[in-house]
């Protein structure tokens, strides 16, 4: 049985930071790649980042380039999304997914996902 769990989301301030985490058990030999997306009041969910389970192959979505950085730690299972100078159109909640296969920013490309962590950076 795949398990993912997210944690550490919370409310920060403005130009805040917060370190996500996203423990997986039970993880598919078939994914080769993890991501983070994020979902807001009202709209769609988008992508975030993801990374390679190597550490090989890392991408993000402009809008946090610069100021999140996505790693994984392959002995604990576990991928973390370190999210520097937090804004308000940061708020959302947050979720990782286990990419099977196809684009890493298609959300079609993911088989199991987590039930997200909701992170708060008030106006």
């Amino acid at each position: 049985q795949v398990q993912l769990v997210e944690s550490g989301g919370g409310l920060v301030q403005a130009g805040g930071s917060l370190r996500l985490s996203c423990a997986v058990s039970g993880r598919p030999f078939s994914s080769g790649a993890m991501g983070w997306f994020r979902q807001a009041p009202w709209k769609e969910r988008e992508f975030v980042a993801a990374i390679t389970w190597g550490g090989g192959i890392l991408t993000y979505s402009d809008s946090v380039q610069c100021r999140f950085t996505i790693s994984s730690d392959n002995a604990k299972n576990t991928v973390y999304l370190q999210m520097n100078s937090l804004k308000p159109e940061d708020t959302a909640i947050y979720s990782c997914a286990a990419h099977y296969h196809g684009q890493y920013y298609a959300l079609s490309s993911y088989n199991y996902w987590g039930p997200g962590t909701q992170v708060t950076v008030p106006s």
